[in-house]
C-alpha cells in the first residue's frame, strides 16, 4: 500500500521557517518533519511513498537524492572519480517525488499524481503533522465500512488555560492548563482512500478538503476513525517548538519505531 504525502504548500503561518524551505523540510530534532511522518508509516511496514511537491520542491528532491551519502561514512577515490558508502545508513523506502505545480491546490496535487498512485487503496496525509495513530485499525475501519475515504478524526487540545468561576464570578473554583478542548472532532489527516475518490476532484483549483470530501460525505461514502491518542500539526512556530521540546526530551509520542 502506498502512502501519499502532500508536500507542496507555502506554509505561510510558519513563514519564519518556510521562507527558505518547504514546510515538510522544517526540522524536528535533526531531521525534517516529513522524515518523522515516513517513520510513522514504516512502523506499519508501509515503505512505498509518493511525495507531492510544489513550493521549493527541489529541496525535497535534494534531501532524498543525497540521503544515503549524508547519513554514511564515505570513501572518495579522487583518481577514479568514484564514491563508495562505507557505513550505509539506508531506509527501506521507495520514494517518488512528483512535481504537482507551484500553486496547485491539495485536491489538484492528488489528481496530478494519479498515474503514480495506481488503482489500489492508498494512504494520504499532510506533510506537517505527526501522531501515534494505529494504521492497522485505521485501515480495518476503512475496509469494514466499505468507505470511499476514511479520515482520522481527532480532538485537539485547548490552546489556553480554562477557568471555572464560582457564583461570585471573582473566585476561581477550578483551573485547567490546556484542557481537552470543546469536544469537537476535526479532520486530522491520515486518510485511507480508494482511487475512485479522485473522480470527485475537478482539477488544479480543487481543495481536497472542500468539494471532494463534502460530496463524498453527501454520498454516504466518507468514514471517520476516532483517534484519541497523540496528534499535533506544525502550523506555527509555537507548534514547531513544542514538537522540538518533546523530541529532545525523548518524550515524543509519535516515535513508535525502534
Amino acid at each position: 500500500m502506498k502512502a501519499v504525502i502532500l508536500a507542496g504548500g507555502l506554509g505561510t503561518r510558519i513563514s519564519e521557517e518556510t521562507s527558505i524551505r518547504p514546510k515538510p523540510m522544517v526540522e524536528i530534532g535533526d531531521m525534517p518533519i516529513i522524515w518523522h511522518i515516513m517513520k510513522i508509516y514504516e512502523r506499519f511496514d508501509i515503505t512505498d511513498f509518493v511525495v507531492l511537491c510544489g513550493y521549493k520542491g527541489h529541496i525535497l528532491k535534494d534531501f532524498f537524492a543525497s540521503y544515503a551519502m549524508r547519513r554514511s561514512s564515505i570513501e572518495v577515490d579522487m583518481q577514479q572519480g568514484t564514491v563508495n558508502l562505507l557505513s550505509p545508513n539506508r531506509e527501506k523506502w521507495n520514494v517518488k517525488l512528483i512535481d504537482t505545480g507551484e500553486s496547485t491546490m491539495t485536491g489538484g496535487r492528488i489528481k496530478r499524481a494519479a498515474e503514480y498512485i495506481g488503482d489500489e487503496t492508498f494512504l494520504l496525509t499532510y506533510g506537517d503533522g505527526v501522531c501515534n495513530v494505529d494504521m492497522t485499525s485505521l485501515i480495518a475501519t476503512h475496509k469494514n465500512d466499505n468507505a470511499l475515504v476514511t479520515l482520522t478524526a481527532v480532538q485537539p487540545p485547548g490552546r489556553f488555560g480554562a477557568l471555572v468561576l464560582g457564583d461570585a464570578q471573582t473566585r476561581v473554583s477550578e483551573f485547567q492548563e490546556k484542557p481537552e478542548g470543546d469536544g469537537a472532532w476535526i479532520n486530522g489527516g491520515y486518510f485511507v482512500v480508494e482511487p475512485k475518490a479522485l473522480e470527485y476532484i475537478d482539477g488544479d483549483s480543487t481543495s481536497w478538503e472542500k468539494e471532494p470530501l463534502v460530496n463524498i460525505a453527501k454520498a454516504g461514502k466518507l468514514s471517520a476513525y476516532k483517534h484519541r491518542g497523540f496528534w499535533q500539526p506544525m502550523d506555527t512556530l509555537r507548534d514547531k517548538n513544542y514538537l522540538e521540546s518533546l523530541w529532545v526530551q525523548d518524550k515524543a509520542p509519535w516515535k513508535t519505531w525502534q
